[in-house]
């Protein structure tokens, strides 16, 4: 139980800060959790998202991509509704935050296995696919 709390502390910090552009040119990621059975953002996934926002803004000719995921636990079809409601929740704040509707591309992928705890499943990510 106390690995979790830690595992999940460590995620939801990770989860604030954007990853590095790789050396190999793989778009700049930002990743964002949920709770169980929500598609609700908190203030630090709204963070996240603005964090994103200011990125692709200074980026006007990026593609802006927002995957959402579900832990395996339900229906497949449970799962693929609650991760395209979270990646539509978080294209609906890029854009209240400046962020052209156009250029996001959503997509959800269902339920997705995990490492260690279901919060690493429950999330969306935001990648920024500078040309």
């Amino acid at each position: 139980m106390r690995r979790q709390i830690v595992l999940g502390s460590l995620l939801a910090l990770a989860g604030c800060m954007p990853a590095a552009l790789t050396s190999s040119g793989q778009p700049l990621r930002y990743p964002l959790y949920f709770q169980e059975l929500s598609a609700r953002l908190d203030e630090p996934g709204k963070q996240v998202v603005k964090t994103a926002a200011v990125y692709a803004q200074s980026h006007p000719t990026a593609d802006v991509a927002v995957v959402g995921f579900a832990d395996p636990e339900g229906s497949k079809q449970a799962n693929i509704d609650i991760s395209r409601t979270r990646s539509q929740v978080v294209a609906d704040e890029l854009v209240a935050n400046g962020v052209a509707a156009s250029r996001i591309h959503r997509e959800a992928m269902g339920g997705t296995p995990f490492a260690f705890t279901s919060l690493e499943s429950r999330r969306v990510e935001i990648s920024v696919l500078t040309r």
